[in-house]
């Protein structure tokens, strides 16, 4: 469970201190011709295990978005240089896109709420 992210705000929006937890979704797409490939051959099953085991997702669900196969994983990064580790296996393995978006639970939700004053 990620915990909030604190920091401080400069007016140009919260400054986020290095080592804090924030929670991400990666949508990350396969165009079809690479994702039967991918499964064909095995890549794909090889790059989501090594993607589980290094980054330890939340959750991680499999569907279709926009008529590709797609992969939904929520997990904490702590420094936006992870996003490089994170996402080149996957660019280069199945020729997929990501996008990286931060989220929050409903507990998060709440504690922002709880700010509004």
């Amino acid at each position: 469970m990620a915990t909030p992210v604190t920091g401080q705000n400069s007016g140009l929006g919260t400054v986020i201190k290095l080592g804090e937890i924030m929670r991400v979704m990666a949508t990350i797409s396969m165009p079809v011709e690479a994702g039967s490939r991918s499964i064909k051959d095995g890549t794909i099953a090889k790059v989501v295990q090594e993607a589980a085991d290094r980054w330890k997702p939340e959750a991680m669900y499999f569907g279709s978005l926009h008529g590709q196969r797609t992969m939904f994983m929520v997990m904490d990064m702590t420094d936006p240089s992870q996003m490089v580790p994170f996402s080149e296996p996957i660019f280069m393995g199945l020729e997929a896109s990501i996008e990286l978006t931060p989220v929050m639970n409903a507990d998060d939700l709440q504690r922002g709420m709880a700010q509004l004053g």
